[in-house]
């Protein structure tokens, strides 16, 4: 093997080994993000939901009354989801209690996200 052949198999190796850590620590980085960007979206909801309760004397009928309300502009994104109008909604019969994510995935914690 060439001296010119044997460096771009060194590269080669070099590029491959570099991935094999690259990879999984972007997909951790990755889904941690996403698990944060929940945690947040879920505690600014429950917030939101309690303030509206405390402000109009009731709980809100549907996610959708915290948008008419003028507390968000939109329902956040459930990220694991990628959609706005998956989460499970708690209720009562005044109204909903609390929102969890739709999403039945195993989080890097041990727990189902729609457990959160």
């Amino acid at each position: 093997m060439s001296k010119r052949k044997r460096a771009w198999f060194m590269v080669g190796i070099a590029l491959i080994l570099l991935l094999t850590i690259a990879i999984p620590r972007y997909r951790a980085v990755i889904l941690k993000s996403r698990e944060t960007a929940l945690e947040v979206n879920l505690a600014s909801m429950r917030s939101v939901i309690r303030q509206y309760t405390n402000n109009y004397r009731r709980a809100p009928r549907s996610l959708q009354d915290l948008v008419v309300a003028g507390y968000f502009r939109q329902l956040p994104v459930d990220p694991m989801t990628n959609s706005n109008s998956s989460w499970q909604v708690v209720t009562s019969q005044q109204g909903i209690m609390d929102v969890h994510s739709d999403s039945s995935s195993i989080s890097s914690k041990g727990t189902a996200y729609n457990t959160w």
